[in-house]
């Protein structure tokens, strides 16, 4: 069964937007798990725009389900995760001025940086996982690096989705069949939402764990989070 673990930054950019301590990111992680996620994932990024290195320190040990720390393996980023020990890292290659991450790593290219990196978390048992494109030989590389799962970035597929649902998963699928054949676990994530999650799922069941947040926030400005989450559960469930 894919699991579901909600990305709370969303929640610190509205925090962020005011100042203050409203809404509370504590308590919203709690709130998540209660309303039924199977996993909290924070994303922190050195300007600290929404979820800052505090409130990773402050969340940890609320969360119940599984801690997913994101983020580019950067010195200070190292030491954070290595100081709470997650369940899980996903390393994810984002620039420092980026809005939101925009690309998966180049494996190959970055094997050495990367097996370094993974070895150091592994070391500390925390599940490594890479975020990719939908591409096998980056799988490939992956593997190389020693890491446990990746995460496919799915905004190529959320975007092409409503034209071509068929022709979006597609490379999604052929890597998803190399990343098990490889013996690595599956994650994906990146624009997500509750219309093109079922057609993802039901094509790669396999697909051992999605992150969401934005979408979840923005539904639940209608829906409540309660219901959101819910709803979200049961599009994965279905399949």
């Amino acid at each position: 069964m894919t699991r579901l673990s909600v990305n709370i930054n969303k929640i610190a950019t509205i925090r962020n937007a005011r100042g203050g301590n409203m809404p509370d990111v504590e308590k919203a992680a709690r709130d998540c798990e209660a309303f039924g996620a199977e996993g909290i994932t924070v994303h922190p990024r050195p300007d600290e725009r929404h979820i800052r290195y505090s409130d990773v320190r402050a969340i940890r040990p609320g969360v119940r389900t599984e801690f997913n720390i994101e983020g580019n393996p950067i010195p200070s980023f190292v030491d954070l995760v290595l100081e709470v020990v997650p369940d899980q890292v996903t390393l994810v290659p984002d620039a420092h001025d980026a809005i939101t991450s925009n690309k998966g790593w180049d494996t190959v290219a970055n094997r050495e940086f990367l097996t370094g990196i993974c070895k150091v978390f592994k070391d500390k048992g925390i599940r490594t996982s890479i975020f990719i494109d939908p591409d096998p030989a980056m799988a490939e590389g992956a593997k190389e690096c020693g890491c446990d799962r990746v995460e496919l970035y799915t905004a190529a597929y959320a975007e092409m989705f409503p034209a071509d649902p068929v022709k979006a998963v597609a490379p999604y699928l052929e890597t998803a069949v190399r990343v098990r054949e490889l013996g690595l676990g599956l994650n994906a994530g990146h624009d997500l939402n509750l219309e093109n999650l079922g057609y993802f799922i039901k094509t790669i069941p396999w697909t051992d764990e999605v992150s969401i947040g934005h979408a979840i926030i923005c539904d639940a400005l209608y829906m409540g989070l309660e219901r959101t989450i819910q709803a979200y559960l049961a599009e994965i469930k279905k399949f």
